[in-house]
């Protein structure tokens, strides 16, 4: 009520002329309330509605045969304006579930994706469009920018759960503050990043959009994250891009591991484990959009689930910006999970539960209007989300927007500053899992190289990812690395699927007797050479988001698909040292491959310039110090398997073990590290005060390298049960030989808080034990008591 007196006696101030000759929405000067209330006192019920609705594959309605925006189409097409338009990079727009993805949404000879050029000229010419409408409201565009913008000549970064395995909240700021700049330079303003999912389930094809299975760890890359896209502001400063938090919630953890499956997830589970991230992303940054997740909770679909969206994320957390729905979830309130009869009532649910904008093509949303006036949906639910859409393009500056400079946009694209992010966050990202002494190589030491397998002469990106100019595959990194110094043989090994289509429906394994001949000549090519590197792994064919049952991406085997186990053995059998370098999208539950290779190597999605990262990372330019984000599974019975489990679970199996392949937080290093026990600022203290934990670490071995301090707790005795151990902090930090340095963490009250019997948010007073090591199993520990 202060807010509203205060502005409008601002308004009251203005002299009567002025208001009358500009209206208050077009004055740059005015408060945003006041500005999105004038404007929304203009609007009639059918451009109220247009504001919530977007365009992706109804992008054909407003452009010529040409593909370049029309504006006469668009007036006839959308006389009231419309909202939003999704990835404009994006010709023919989003396939999802309830259109046919199976071939491009527009047959035309251009391909799917603009030229950057293009794509300004398409985003200045809609928006010149929109500011001759009748009240010149502009337009909205938002980007996948999951690691990197998805489009062409765009830098591309590491996967985002190679991201994660960085362990580094600086580096993630910056890769996503240079993401966030290639979008607006652009003309984007709202990127549907960062995935702040827990995943808990590797069958899950969506695992690498992730930061992994941690809550403390995803909330803190994903703070990094917002913050490097969207700044410090809720006005977008220069350069930066309004962020959405994706995907609200239990995503990541799916009945049988299948994508849009239910979450059997209790309240407490969810407040525990799967809401953490979320919250404390609400609740320290200025965070602008947030996404609901495909699946249900408890029979509630998060689309219509009011607890969900209104009592915690708008009520709890206090949440105030713009609900953005998932490609066409809404419709799937009524075609996949029945709790509506039909789109219109799909709307209206969604609608009631406070989603404010219908992705990617409004098809549910266009049934407001007649709603509002058949009486079905009150007014106010639609001024409610027109008002939060509106005051977004406010606090964007887009009513006062200059046209996109091309040129300008190219300076800023993958520029040399870029690409040296790109290569440095490959090099962080690298987690070193098994080493006999094999690595590093040393260059110029072996006269044959040998990189072999279906991963060594592509450049696999992962998932959300568009053509960056001149990826760098580990052959390409190798010989470079290596010219003029040893001669770098290649095998195909195997291939994997029968074709490299990402966005293909059917997936076929590659021909296994195709396969055994390609394995014969690579064991040829290896028995001349004196080192082996193997990489294998996945595709972006075999772990993918399952948007559909005719387009799926989970799996039931963790292991290597194909006759990649087969090829892995037959070069082993020569008796050379054999590297593995894994370059996957899901953990490399491999047992047979950790056990026998010399060395491990795990790559993920390492972007454009990961060949020169895995390259320098084998010949010991670059010391690995990435740490695993997730619990590696021995094997699929294991699944679901994290290291904060509860103190029942893991108690055995019969002619098994529990024991993961590789604990969570795990990474080796070409150098040794010694860590001290940890030490308490106080072993005492209140429910309402924190502690600080000190421990020293010091480089003892001869090459400069990073450790990941980390820092776990638990409570001993406590009214409901505890995990043995939860993440509470962690720091990277680079030591010279010789060096040591003492890492101080602070854990803060809410460390230690948790849900109790009542439901209800507490530090219970009791002994809690504090413990610090370079991973999950590797601890020392002190007691801490609360009373």
């Amino acid at each position: 009520m202060f807010c509203w007196s205060a502005s409008a006696s601002l308004l009251a101030m203005m002299p009567l002329a002025a208001r009358a000759a500009t209206p208050i929405y077009r004055d740059p000067a005015a408060p945003i309330d006041l500005r999105v209330d004038d404007l929304l006192s203009r609007m009639t019920l059918d451009e109220k509605v247009a504001q919530l609705i977007t365009l992706s594959r109804t992008k054909r309605d407003v452009m010529d045969d040409a593909l370049a925006f029309d504006p006469a189409k668009a007036s006839a097409a959308y006389p009231h304006g419309f909202g939003q338009v999704a990835r404009p990079s994006d010709r023919g727009g989003a396939a999802t579930a309830n259109n046919n993805p199976a071939g491009p949404a527009i047959a035309a000879p251009t391909g799917r994706w603009r030229a950057p050029a293009d794509t300004i000229a398409f985003i200045n010419a809609a928006q010149k469009w929109a500011r001759s409408t009748r009240l010149g409201i502009p337009i909205l565009f938002h980007e996948e920018c999951l690691h990197g913008y998805m489009a062409p000549t765009a830098t591309s970064f590491p996967q985002a759960i190679a991201l994660a395995g960085t362990f580094d909240r600086n580096l993630m700021e910056k890769v996503s503050s240079v993401i966030g700049r290639e979008v607006r330079a652009h003309g984007g303003i709202l990127a549907l990043s960062p995935v702040v999912d827990i995943a808990r389930d590797p069958r899950w094809g969506r695992i690498e959009e992730t930061f992994g299975e941690d809550p403390y760890l995803c909330g803190e890359m994903g703070i990094a994250a917002v913050l490097g896209l969207q700044g410090r502001s809720k006005i977008l400063a220069p350069g930066k891009v309004f962020a959405t938090l994706k995907h609200m919630t239990g995503h990541g953890q799916p009945e049988s591991g299948e994508n849009v499956a239910p979450a059997p997830l209790a309240e407490r589970e969810l407040r525990e484990r799967f809401f953490p991230p979320f919250r404390k992303i609400v609740k320290q940054t200025g965070i602008a959009a947030v996404m609901p997740s495909y699946n249900e909770i408890d029979g509630v679909p998060s689309h219509a689930n009011r607890w969900l969206l209104g009592d915690v994320l708008r009520g709890e957390w206090g949440f105030d910006g713009l609900i953005v729905s998932d490609y066409a979830a809404i419709g799937e309130l009524a075609s996949l999970h029945h709790v509506a009869p039909d789109m219109a009532a799909a709307a209206r649910l969604a609608l009631i539960a406070g989603v404010d904008s219908d992705l990617p093509d409004g098809e549910a949303f266009r049934t407001l209007g007649d709603q509002v006036r058949a009486g079905k949906v009150p007014l106010a639910l639609v001024d409610q989300a027109c008002r939060r859409m509106l005051t977004l393009k406010f606090r964007a500056g887009l009513f006062e927007a200059a046209p996109v400079d091309a040129r300008a946009a190219a300076k800023l694209t993958a520029n040399a500053e870029a690409l040296a992010l790109a290569r440095t966050s490959a090099e962080k990202a690298i987690t070193l899992l098994t080493n006999d002494g094999t690595l590093p190589l040393k260059p110029g030491a072996h006269e044959r190289v040998a990189v072999i397998g279906p991963n060594a002469a592509v450049a696999r990106l992962g998932g959300y990812s568009s053509l960056p100019t001149n990826p760098v595959s580990l052959l390409d990194g190798v010989k470079a690395r290596l010219k003029n110094q040893a001669e770098v043989i290649f095998a195909q090994g195997v291939f994997i699927t029968q074709s490299e289509d990402r966005s293909a429906n059917e997936i076929l394994l590659a021909d296994p007797a195709r396969n055994r001949q390609l394995i014969a000549e690579a064991v040829e090519v290896a028995k001349t050479c004196d080192v082996i590197l193997l990489a294998i792994g996945d595709t972006e064919q075999t772990s993918r988001e399952g948007f559909a049952k005719n387009h799926l991406g989970d799996r039931t085997s963790l292991d290597l698909v194909g006759e990649q186990n087969e090829l892995f053995e037959a070069i082993k059998a020569t008796g050379k040292p054999v590297v593995v370098i894994a370059i996957n999208g899901r953990p490399p539950s491999w047992p047979t491959v950790a056990e026998q290779a010399n060395a491990l190597l795990e790559c993920w999605y390492m972007g454009q310039q990961g060949g020169h990262a895995m390259a320098a990372s084998l010949f010991g330019d670059v010391n690995p110090g990435g740490k695993l984000p997730v619990t590696v599974a021995r094997h699929v019975g294991q699944v679901p398997v994290f290291y904060d489990a509860k103190p029942s679970a893991r108690r055995g199996y019969l002619f098994d073990t529990t024991d993961p392949l590789f604990p969570f937080g795990h990474g080796l290093s070409y150098t040794r590290f010694e860590l001290s026990a940890p030490r308490l600022s106080t072993s005492r203290i209140g429910p309402g005060a924190g502690v600080t934990v000190s421990v020293d670490v010091a480089n003892v071995g001869d090459r400069e390298g990073d450790e990941v301090v980390q820092l776990y707790i638990r409570d001993q005795v406590a009214s409901v049960t505890q995990p043995i151990k939860v993440l509470k902090g962690f720091q990277r930090v680079t030591l010279k030989p010789g060096e040591r340095r003492t890492v101080a963490i602070v854990l803060e009250p809410d460390a230690f808080a948790i849900w109790n019997d009542q439901m209800r948010e507490v530090v219970e007073p009791g002994l809690f034990d504090i413990m610090t090591g370079p991973d999950s199993r590797n601890l020392q520990t002190v007691t801490l008591e609360i009373a």
